[in-house]
């Protein structure tokens, strides 16, 4: 639906070496759906992008750095891929405490790939199923969660998915969840 997302707004949280297609394709779909983002990162200015991981994919402005945004301010969270990002995230204090305060917000939170290690650092996937990239499901299941093999695995608010060979399910499952859920005020 064109206009599902109106009214919306999404934090996507992202540092130097997120995966390029699994930051935008789902900002696309937000996009396309109505919805507004925003970039949040643990530096001003831009972030470097990759494809497969390894190959430069040019960079994408950062509109602002997670210590200065709220939770309170967004009706969503995504949580883009590549191995570098997550692991930049994980070691910064206000990006874990932001994406912490944002899966017991109740909000929706979406992760692909490597996006969920950001997750086991806040503490958050206890008790919870996931899916991911095969090389981080051992970090999820040491950190309580229950990890299936699916394309898109939505509990409660958490939605994960496995490669950027799922995104179309994925950016279904991130508008869907969001849609349903109330607007922030």
């Amino acid at each position: 639906m064109p206009n599902e997302l109106q009214g919306r707004k999404i934090a996507f949280l992202a540092a130097d070496g997120v995966e390029k297609v699994e930051f935008e394709q789902p900002r696309t779909a937000v996009l396309d759906a109505g919805g507004q983002v925003e970039l949040l990162s643990v530096q001003p200015g831009e972030i470097q992008a990759r494809n497969h991981d390894l190959e430069p994919a040019g960079t994408i402005p950062v509109d602002r750095v997670v210590s200065d945004a709220t939770v309170e301010e967004f009706d969503g969270l995504v949580l883009p891929g590549g191995t570098v990002n997550p692991d930049k995230l994980r070691i910064d204090a206000s990006a874990v405490a932001f994406v912490r305060e944002f899966v017991r917000s109740g909000k929706p939170v979406a992760a692909i790939c490597h996006g969920p290690w950001t997750l086991v650092e806040a503490d958050v996937v206890r008790d919870r199923t996931l899916t991911s990239y095969p090389s981080i499901r051992t970090d999820l299941r040491n950190a309580g969660a229950t990890v299936v093999d699916e394309e898109v695995c939505v509990d409660g608010n958490l939605i994960t998915s496995r490669s950027p060979k799922d995104l179309p399910a994925f950016c279904q499952a991130l508008t869907e969840q969001i849609a349903s859920t109330p607007a922030h005020a």
